[in-house]
């Protein structure tokens, strides 16, 4: 990509991507090409595919629980089209890396809605719930556990008492404790890991 093309680029990311600035976006961008292999087939979409991000995802950031994965790559995703454009990546990352509260809470409300209703039902939360807890060998009956940790969680979280979560109830009790942002499993970086890739993302905008 050339010098003005990138400029370009990176000016129109900077309206949407607004917690990076010009020169954040423009490092962004290049990460971005040096990690997607371009295609020998000048049609086909150039971006990252979903082996490529859940490799991020694990060896940058520490995650593990593949069905979580599974959600952050489709939240990047925005068209659905099982790749993820420089447009979704830096777009993504802004909230990913600096999202404020609120779009922190949206991001994990739409990871966490597995069928994407609208609402974090009890079958979601069991699963994500089994998913992302170590299981103890002594325990007889693992699920019997995580039932009643649904349960906890319906009691703290469902403020309409439906006996699922809507995205008013998920926001008032992540509003009220902001711990219970990443109930069901997590799906944001921790502060390490996060200032580890921005380091390295950026480590090159003295050079530019």
């Amino acid at each position: 990509m050339n010098r003005k093309k990138l400029q370009k680029l990176a000016e129109s990311l900077c309206r949407t991507a607004k917690h990076f600035n010009k020169i954040e976006v423009e490092c962004l961008i290049k990460l971005f090409h040096t990690l997607v292999v371009e295609p020998s087939d000048r049609h086909v979409v150039i971006g990252l595919d979903r082996n490529m991000f859940r490799n991020i995802l694990h060896v940058t950031f520490g995650m593990t629980d593949d069905m979580i994965m599974d959600r952050v790559f489709r939240a990047f995703d925005k068209d659905n089209d099982s790749c993820i454009s420089v447009t979704e990546w830096v777009e993504g990352l802004s909230i990913f890396l600096r999202g404020t509260l609120e779009e922190r809470i949206k991001y994990c409300f739409e990871v966490y809605d597995l069928n994407g209703d609208g609402y974090i039902s009890r079958e979601e939360m069991f699963h994500m719930l089994k998913n992302s807890l170590l299981k103890q060998p002594s325990e007889e009956d693992p699920d019997e556990g995580i039932k009643d940790l649904v349960e906890i969680t319906l009691k703290k979280m469902d403020y309409d008492h439906d006996g699922k979560l809507s995205y008013t109830d998920f926001e008032k009790a992540v509003r009220d404790e902001n711990l219970l942002l990443e109930a069901f499993g997590p799906c944001l970086p921790d502060m390490k890991n996060s200032m580890a890739f921005e380091m390295q993302a950026f480590q090159e905008t003295g050079d530019l």
